[in-house]
């Protein structure tokens, strides 16, 4: 006799198999769940001309609506053909371990009297993998 039809011919098997399979589930349900990556994600993100500035929406979880975001500027990239430039932002969470209890949006403004690479296109990322991508135009005589 083989040893599947051997299983399969025991009393409660499948029973013992049902329930192998159930605690197996449940414990990938919880493992998901308890190792779930904090995110914070964009609700909205756009240039303001008249301030020179960034203005982007957050929508994140935690225990207070006290976190502050900044961002954390890559390298200007110049493409070999000609096209566009490109920035990259990330955007930081200053209390990026809160625990996750409640549902935030906060509206932060960036200002971007030191940036020089002008116009770009910026890509604002934050983890894991959440982009927004907008066009910063090149400066005008009023900005320094």
């Amino acid at each position: 006799m083989s040893a599947d039809r051997w299983w399969a011919d025991r009393p409660g098997a499948r029973r013992a198999s049902f329930r192998a399979g159930t605690a197996l589930l449940c414990g990938l349900a919880v493992a998901t769940r308890t190792t779930a990556v904090h995110a914070d994600t964009f609700a909205n993100a756009y240039y303001d001309a008249g301030k020179d500035q960034i203005v982007v929406t957050m929508i994140y979880r935690g225990t207070n609506p006290d976190h502050a975001f900044s961002l954390k500027w890559g390298r200007c990239k110049e493409p070999p053909d000609g096209s566009a430039r490109e920035i990259v932002a990330e955007v930081l969470d200053s209390q990026w371990q809160d625990p996750e209890t409640q549902d935030f949006r906060k509206t932060t403004r960036f200002s971007l009297d030191n940036v020089r690479c002008r116009p770009a296109k910026l890509t604002l990322k934050t983890a894991p993998r959440f982009y927004y991508t907008l066009q910063i135009p090149a400066r005008t005589n009023a900005s320094p």
